[in-house]
């Protein structure tokens, strides 16, 4: 019960703080990167980048297709169209040649990943982020 409410919490919270599509690229606190280009966030979430410069490997956390927070984060973090990914990620898997990025269900859950998973990279609306994460910004 006391889960419930926690979860019911942070998602009336992330209503109230991130207005409609806001989002930030969130890491693992391990992850030694402050700033990323644009490139190299492309890179990262179409799963073309599989290792930090420190050799750790990336492990890439996506909100589902349909999520207003995932398709607005592809659009102005990435600057690609949420089909866009889905059909590099759909070749990596259908091809054998790479990996996809691990689907969460709920901003909570992308949280937990992130923050528990060394190497993570993942995304949370504007001011959600805590101290088990960093945000980072693409430049």
């Amino acid at each position: 019960m006391i889960r419930y409410f926690r979860s019911l919490s942070l998602l009336l919270v992330a209503a109230l703080v991130a207005p409609a599509g806001a989002a930030q690229i969130v890491v693992h606190h391990d992850v030694a990167r402050q700033a990323l280009t644009l490139n190299v966030a492309r890179l990262i979430f179409t799963m073309r980048l599989l290792h930090w410069p420190d050799g750790t490997r990336v492990r890439v956390f996506v909100l589902p297709d349909a999520d207003p927070l995932h398709q607005e984060f592809a659009k102005t973090s990435l600057d690609l169209y949420p089909r866009q990914l889905r059909r590099v990620w759909d070749r990596h898997l259908f091809s054998g040649a790479g990996a996809i990025p691990v689907e969460v269900s709920s901003v909570e859950e992308m949280l937990r990943r992130v923050a528990e998973t060394p190497g993570a990279i993942g995304y949370l609306p504007d001011g959600l982020a805590r101290g088990e994460v960093r945000v980072v910004n693409v430049q």
